[in-house]
């Protein structure tokens, strides 16, 4: 725990995906937006945040140097086949006096920083972990990919689609990864959920969309052009 009574915190940026749907003939986070690669974008959320003091960049092996150019101050390591390996490779070389580590998807390159204080404050508040939400805006139904047959409607305002930055006390965290290794999920909430923990939600905010198919890299461009102008 810091001198000042607040969370001593960490940042681990996933950014080892392929990113294959994208169409890029690099991986996802070195895909160029307004002039800055995502990974740069996502980055400066975190690097100049007052409250994070280490920020540590999961990517490929052959692009451990590109990303140690585009993000000195950042800690590289290489990232494993899935997201949970990399996080894994991330936790491995967080200090050890941190308290707290926001996990983070390069491809929501655009959070704000509300979002992260948001998180921060859950795990400042007791909590074992937190994750950004936004409601479900469409209207979603069952489907049987056998029969190609829709079911009911699925009530929407029980529905929330989850964001990064997550956020957890770093103890936690370790030993869910430690347990989890021989589970696979898609998100380290999974990891601690199995292990009893409870995880708050937050209020995220749809700029934190995550860029996956080439569309979303042309709303990319507005959101940084907003962004840059703010």
């Amino acid at each position: 725990m810091a001198a000042n009574g607040l969370q001593t915190v960490a940042a681990i940026l996933v950014a080892a995906g392929a990113g294959e749907r994208l169409g890029a003939d690099v991986p996802k986070a070195f895909v160029h937006v307004a002039g800055r690669t995502l990974l740069e974008h996502a980055a400066a959320r975190f690097v100049n945040h007052p409250r994070v003091r280490d920020v540590v960049v999961a990517v490929p092996a052959k692009y451990v140097a590109d990303a140690g150019r585009h993000v000195p101050s950042a800690s590289v390591v290489v990232g494993g086949a899935t997201r949970q390996q990399s996080v894994a490779a991330g936790l491995a070389q967080i200090a050890e006096d941190v308290d707290a580590v926001l996990v983070h998807d390069v491809a929501r390159a655009f959070v704000p920083v509300d979002v992260i204080d948001r998180v921060l404050a859950a795990l400042d508040a007791g909590a074992d972990g937190a994750v950004p939400v936004v409601a479900v805006t469409d209207t979603i139904r069952t489907y049987d990919p056998t029969t190609g047959e829709l079911g009911g409607v699925v009530d929407r305002n029980q529905l929330r689609a989850m964001q990064t930055p997550q956020g957890f006390r770093r103890a936690a965290l370790a030993e869910a990864h430690e347990r989890g290794r021989s589970t696979q999920v898609t998100d380290d909430v999974a990891l601690l959920e199995a292990l009893g923990l409870s995880v708050a939600a937050v209020p995220g905010d749809e700029r934190a969309f995550k860029i996956t198919v080439p569309l979303d890299l042309a709303l990319a461009e507005v959101v940084a052009a907003q962004s840059d102008a703010a």
